[in-house]
């Protein structure tokens, strides 16, 4: 699995987690209990993994609703 966002953001996460289920497309959410353990603080961002075969696709999702990277 690879790595597509890390966010503090639990609606984006949420809403993100809901658009990639829509497109089928298999995603996880790590570290969501330890950032909840740590009190909130944000020192623990939660993740969203993908299929390696999926990232592209996901990427251009994220492109979409505008959260993708910013070109430098």
């Amino acid at each position: 699995m690879k790595e597509l966002i890390r966010s503090n953001d639990p609606v984006l996460l949420s809403y993100l987690m809901s658009v990639l289920e829509e497109e089928r497309i298999d995603a996880i959410l790590l570290d969501e209990h330890t950032s909840i353990l740590e009190g909130s603080i944000g020192a623990i961002q939660r993740r969203i993994m993908v299929l390696e075969e999926d990232l592209e696709r996901a990427k251009d999702i994220l492109d979409d609703i505008g959260e993708g990277e910013t070109p430098a």
